[in-house]
């Protein structure tokens, strides 16, 4: 582990300092880790980088919006190697929320969230992607066999 000096004006650690308090950080060090760890992740995505990820993709749409149950079904069959589960929410008369497990090549899992998000009908949409690498174990996610009953 290596300890670094860090200077931060007033406003900036007041404002670190209550975002320790509001989530419940036991020191700024954790705190500082991950957020930067956050923030690598995240600029990491933006630059469109590679390799297998794990990934939420959440999402709010109108259930009654004309042929889009049937789309998004279509869209899942056509990546059913992505997606691993998916949790479906009732919100209210008009709008459902879907929350899909999904695992693959980044640029894969980016391009069909995408597609997902831009469907007519869906009114928000958010994917959180978390490489591999950084999920699991030091050499990344590994897949469990599935036993087989004899």
């Amino acid at each position: 582990m290596q300890r670094i000096t860090v200077t931060l004006d007033d406003d900036l650690m007041a404002d670190l300092d209550r975002m320790i308090g509001e989530h419940g950080y036991q020191n700024r060090s954790e705190a500082i880790r991950d957020f930067a760890r956050a923030g690598m992740q995240q600029a990491s995505q933006q630059a469109g980088a590679s390799g297998e990820c794990v990934a939420a993709l959440v999402y709010v749409y109108d259930h009654a919006a004309r042929d889009l149950s049937s789309r998004l079904v279509k869209n899942f069959h056509g990546h059913h190697d992505l997606s691993l589960a998916t949790l479906h929410v009732h919100l209210d008369d008009a709008n459902c929320m879907e929350i899909t497990a999904l695992r693959g090549q980044s640029g894969e899992v980016q391009h069909f969230a995408d597609h997902i998000i831009a469907e007519r009908g869906v009114r928000y949409g958010r994917l959180v992607m978390i490489p591999a690498s950084k999920a699991g174990s030091p050499r990344g996610l590994h897949r469990h066999k599935r036993r087989q009953d004899k």
